[in-house]
């Protein structure tokens, strides 16, 4: 049972799982402090309102503290920008570029009887008539 423990630990499946899990752990961080650190400060600057919190209204004595929801939404949508632009985008831009040699999925086969060039799909071909397999 150990030994059956210790092969399930030392899958490269979970050693990969834990790892993310505490990359992106520590890239949570990054991009928090990238958001209230720099982004928000910054849309302060334009909008020369730095806090949205304190706007309210009440409703039959109930207070809907609609600030924070702002304020919430403002800082998921700058997450959300920042990951986008900064990892999504360039990681993109990375796997396209490995892929520019990467040979192409064919559109076309060769007919077995004339070896004729026939579309992929095709189930007989058009110079012959056999059956295309």
């Amino acid at each position: 049972m150990l030994k059956e423990f210790k092969q399930f630990l030392l899958r490269g499946n979970v050693v990969d799982l834990a790892v993310g899990v505490i990359i992106g752990a520590a890239f949570g961080s990054v991009v928090t402090a990238l958001v209230s650190d720099l982004l928000t400060p910054f849309i302060a600057a334009i909008a020369k309102v730095p806090d949205f919190s304190g706007f309210a209204f009440t409703v039959n004595g109930s207070k809907f503290m609609i600030g924070h929801f702002i304020n919430a939404l403002i800082s998921f949508i700058l997450v959300a920008a920042a990951i986008f632009f900064f990892v999504v985008k360039p990681m993109n831009m990375l796997i396209a570029r490995s892929k520019k040699g990467a040979p192409v999925d064919p559109t076309t086969k060769k007919c077995k009887e004339c070896l004729s060039e026939i579309p992929i799909d095709a189930r007989r071909c058009s110079h012959c008539t056999q059956l295309a397999d």
